[in-house]
This record gives structure tokens, C-alpha cells and sequence, in this order.
């Protein structure tokens, strides 16, 4: 039934992660564990224990849950493809943030190996770029990206204050100084905002704080074999597809500093014939940001292996 639908393989961010995830689809199928294994040679160390095992605290570090997110979500990947799902099955590729990576990895631009050492160092690097308690996020709900990024023009005041992630309609996040982000959150409800709250983010990712860590980027993805993906990958930066391997490398190192604009991803997307999404990895996050960009979207996750033979049999039947 599934056949006609045009889709995109949509892969998660940060915030997914949950300790335990993939570990029944490494047990379910030997080409998902091998992704595992291939992840814990590239770092030299055991991060799969961190994943299936935790402890919570380590798991969400940014320097473990972006390669941990990445694995989980290549995994599942490999899930579907041992049903006889493949990446041509997809219209488009397109991540959150560290996310697209995972989708990159996927479309087979990049080797399982090399995702891994460069989220590994991409974690660290945005964890580097400021100091503790100096940057700050906060979502901001009900209120459009026009009127956050007023409300941070607003309170920057000589600061960095810039929408980060520009989620859905009613749910933007802002990063930037601690301060600034704190006077974004009243000056935002001034503005309509139903609520506006500090993430619990160790770093103020997706503003102009983390240049240092977009430096560190440009350097080690210079040095990266990147090739064409089998399909296209939507960018964060340019909300639409894009094949070119110097274009995916120039966007990458961007994307640090740049906001996500997963909205736009998801709206160019449909305006491509998309109809149907397939979140692959851990969570359900993205189909619901889906849900609440177009209720006619439909949005299903691949996060076990029931998920994989179910939306195997959707997509083949």
C-alpha cells in the first residue's frame, strides 16, 4: 500500500537518546550489531556499553550521545535494509543537527567509521567552544520564528542571541549568551509566547559562540572523504537538497554556527512531493515536529525491530 507515497528517511538529534536504545535491533539482526562494533573500533573504546547500559549522565554527554545517536540510527538503518528496504526507497535524506550526519551516513556519503570520529569531535569541540555557565538555550512556545528572532534582536544588547532551531510553527529555540537568552525569554512572552524555558544543553549550540568548534570542523572535514549520497540530503543551513560532496562539506562546517531549519526542511520537502516520513534511530521527536508542520503528513519511527518489519512490509507491499 505504501508504494505510490513519495518519502524521505528522516534521522534524529540530540535529545533522542535514551539508554538501551538499538541494542534489540543489534540483537535481531547481525548487520545493525555490526554498526555497533564498527563505531566502538573507530573511537577505541566500549561506547556501545554506554548506550545499551549507561549510566543516563554519560550516555547524554554531548561528546557520547552524538555518536551514540548516529550508531542507533545507522543500525536501524541496516534494520530495514536486512528487510529489503533500501535508501533508494527514500525521495530525500534529512537530519536534525547532528542528524545529518546520520543521514549523510546513510545516503552512503560517509563511512560508518569516519561519522563516528567526526561527531566524536564535533562533541567535543562544541562542548570546548564556550565555558560552562557562559551560553545558554531556551525554547520558546507559541510563538513563529519572526517573533523570536525579534525577541533576540531585542535582548541581545551587544550579545549573541540567535534562533537556533527553528522546530516547527510554534516552537523555536534560541541560543546564545546566558543573559541575553534570559531577557529573549520575557521579551518573547512580551511578544505572544505562551512559555519559554532554559534546555538543559551543556553548550550554546547553533549561534556565532560555537565559531571555535566550526573552525575545528572545517579543519577536520577537509581531510574527510566525503562522496555523492545515493540520494539527496536536505542541509539545516539551506533547507533543501543538496548532492554536491564540496557543497556538503562547505554546509557541515556552517551548520555549527547556523540554525536548523528543520521546518523549512520538512515544508521543501513537501513542496518535492514528499508525503511520508520514516524517522529512523531513537525516539519519536521528529514525527512529532511533523505532525505539528502538516497534520496530513504521515510520520512513522523505525526504533525496534517490529518498527523495521512493519514499515518494511508498508514500503514493499
Amino acid at each position: 500500500m505504501g508504494g505510490f507515497r513519495v518519502r524521505a528517511f528522516v534521522f534524529p538529534g540530540q535529545g533522542a537518546q535514551a539508554v538501551g536504545m538499538g541494542k534489540a535491533l543489534a540483537e535481531a539482526y547481525p548487520a545493525a550489531a555490526a554498526v555497533f562494533e564498527e563505531v566502538d573500533d573507530a573511537l577505541g573504546e566500549k561506547l556501545s556499553a554506554v548506550i545499551w547500559e549507561g549510566p543516563a549522565e554519560t550516555l547524554t554527554l554531548t561528546t557520547n550521545a552524538q555518536p551514540a545517536l548516529m550508531a542507533t540510527s545507522i543500525a536501524a538503518m541496516r534494520a530495514l535494509e536486512a528487510e529489503g528496504v533500501t535508501i533508494a526507497d527514500a525521495a530525500f535524506v534529512a537530519g536534525h543537527s547532528l542528524g545529518e550526519y546520520s543521514a549523510l551516513c546513510a545516503a552512503g556519503a560517509l563511512e560508518v567509521g569516519a561519522t563516528a570520529k567526526l561527531l566524536r569531535l564535533r562533541g567535543e569541540a562544541m562542548q570546548a567552544a564556550c565555558a560552562p555557565g557562559v551560553g545558554a538555550m531556551a525554547a520558546l512556545l507559541g510563538i513563529g520564528l519572526d517573533g523570536a528572532r525579534q525577541a533576540a534582536a531585542e535582548a541581545a544588547q551587544g550579545e549573541v542571541c540567535e534562533a537556533a532551531n527553528d522546530n516547527e510553527p510554534t516552537q523555536v529555540v534560541i541560543s546564545g549568551h546566558k543573559a541575553a537568552v534570559e531577557r529573549a525569554i520575557e521579551a518573547a512572552k512580551a511578544l505572544g509566547a505562551k512559555r519559554g524555558m532554559l534546555l538543559p544543553v551543556s553548550a550554546p549550540f547553533h549561534c556565532a559562540l560555537m565559531q571555535p568548534a566550526a573552525d575545528k570542523m572545517a579543519q577536520a572535514l577537509a581531510e574527510v572523504a566525503i562522496k555523492a549520497p545515493a540520494v539527496p540530503v536536505v542541509s539545516n543551513v539551506k533547507a533543501e537538497g543538496v548532492s554536491d560532496p564540496d557543497e556538503i562539506r562547505k554546509l557541515l562546517v556552517a551548520q555549527v554556527t547556523g540554525a536548523v531549519r528543520w521546518r523549512e526542511d520538512i515544508l521543501w520537502m513537501q513542496s518535492q512531493g514528499v508525503t511520508e516520513l520514516v524517522e529512523i534511530g531513537a525516539g519519536k521527536v521528529l514525527s512529532g515536529l511533523a505532525r505539528r508542520i502538516d497534520k496530513g503528513l504521515a510520520a512513522k519511527a523505525v526504533n525496534g525491530p517490529e518498527d523495521a518489519k512493519a514499515v518494511a512490509a508498508e514500503i514493499k507491499g
